[in-house]
């Protein structure tokens, strides 16, 4: 079975408890940049902050691996049944929507919070569906909890009974990072290409 068709038929056996996971992603986002999450010195922020993962080829990945380079994250996963893939699929459009010389300035990138199914191999078949430079990033769960707590994501398996068709509770903001590492900026889960395009124009204008 494809890689498509096997997400699909996974994804509309576990759809009915998508209603469930939108209350608590909505809680839960709703924390995320409140003004507890911002230092005390100027209103910055506090999103961000080294991880160690692997990326869809096996190879380790950290964040001075995109120095120099604009991060657009994203933390999901393959088997999500609606918004993950519609925020990537707007990442990768907004991708496209910029001038090539711009574009080159951005990594795009997914962060799955779910290691014990996103593995190296099922990145790899998924990734290239969004993007071709699309970087899927997995690891150890200690390794991806690391990474959600730096940037101030919440996740959670919702346990249905079944160990293998699970929904995964996680909060769905699109961050762009500069080139330093720090947070620029974030967008909502259904922000249009358009926006999110010119929301990476404006902060390369700024720079």
């Amino acid at each position: 079975m494809k890689m498509a068709e096997l997400v699909r038929s996974r994804l509309f056996a576990i759809a009915a408890a998508t209603v469930l996971a939108l209350v608590v992603i909505g809680a839960a986002a709703w924390l995320v940049l409140t003004p507890a999450t911002r230092s005390m010195a100027g209103g910055e922020a506090l999103v961000g902050g080294p991880f160690t993962l692997v990326d869809q080829h096996g190879a380790e990945v950290t964040e001075q691996d995109f120095a120099g380079r604009y991060m657009l994250i994203y933390f999901g996963y393959t088997y999500c049944p609606d918004f993950c893939p519609m925020s990537l699929s707007n990442m990768a459009q907004a991708l496209d929507l910029l001038p090539p010389a711009q574009a080159e300035q951005v990594a795009p990138i997914l962060i799955t919070v779910d290691p014990e199914r996103d593995t190296v191999e099922q990145l790899a078949e998924y990734a290239p569906l969004f993007h071709p430079r699309l970087v899927a990033l997995t690891g150890s769960v200690e390794q991806v909890r690391q990474a959600a707590k730096a940037y101030r994501v919440y996740f959670s398996k919702a346990d249905n009974g079944d160990p293998d068709a699970y929904l995964m509770d996680h909060s769905t903001f699109i961050y762009l990072m500069g080139p330093d590492g720090r947070y620029v900026r974030h967008f909502s889960h259904s922000a249009a290409p358009e926006e999110i395009a010119a929301g990476i124009e404006a902060a390369i204008a700024e720079a």
